[in-house]
């Protein structure tokens, strides 16, 4: 049996320029990004618009979208459920991921501000701040962090279509299930890659600073397929 869904989320707020269909389908994708939603969940119309407070025809337009994009498909009977990405899917995420993490990250040591490197270290403090507490969940936090990472390298990067690209990416990373910092000794080995890259966007070295950010990706699906082997 799927598992059913943390009650995350409150309603949709009305007016503003955003459509209340376009608004649901981000509210949806936040909800797969935070892991509220993961593979082999169940997703009705009716329960996601009580949790919203719409009506089922946003609802419906979302789901829709959803399913366009392949994040969701059909359950046996009523509604649809998150799928899960195969062994090859997820080898071609993450080769494309490789791709663009380090062309963000070249890109980055051109574009970067003084201020945008600084705040690149700030996060990675808030990473070690974390680490150093016993809170439950802690694993969410540093993909939280790790996030806050990625997506301020990216915006450093000074180019809309790679950021628009990378965002879509990350919510197909979403589906992937539990975080790869639940792998033993992979946030203190991730923190020393990010540092590393941080120091080179620092330096302007767009070489190294792509070298870097790829192998960091490398690392990462080392520890993908690791989790996977567990499952």
């Amino acid at each position: 049996m799927a598992r059913r869904p943390a009650k995350t989320g409150g309603s949709i707020a009305r007016g503003g320029s955003v459509a209340l269909g376009e608004a649901v389908f981000r509210s949806l994708c936040e909800s797969l990004q935070a892991g509220s939603y993961r593979a082999g969940d169940r997703l009705r119309e009716e329960e996601v618009a009580q949790r919203l407070k719409v009506s089922r025809t946003p609802v419906r337009e979302a789901l829709g979208r959803l399913a366009a994009r392949g994040f969701v498909e059909p359950a046996a009977g009523r509604g649809l459920i998150v799928r899960s990405l195969d062994i090859s899917e997820v080898l071609e995420l993450y080769a494309m991921r490789e791709i663009m993490e380090g062309a963000a990250a070249r890109l980055a040591a051109e574009h970067a501000s003084a201020p945008e490197v600084d705040a690149l270290r700030d996060i990675e403090q808030a990473f070690v701040e974390a680490s150093a507490t016993d809170a439950a969940g802690i694993a969410g936090e540093w993909a939280r962090l790790n996030r806050a990472f990625h997506e301020a390298i990216c915006r450093a990067a000074r180019n809309r279509y790679l950021d628009n690209a990378s965002r879509e990416l990350q919510d197909w990373i979403a589906l992937l299930g539990p975080t790869t910092f639940t792998v033993s000794g992979r946030p203190s080995t991730s923190h020393g890659e990010h540092e590393a890259i941080i120091d080179a966007i620092a330096a302007r070295n767009g070489d190294k600073a792509e070298q870097l950010a790829r192998a960091h990706i490398r690392e990462a699906l080392r520890c993908r397929l690791k989790l996977l082997q567990k499952q």
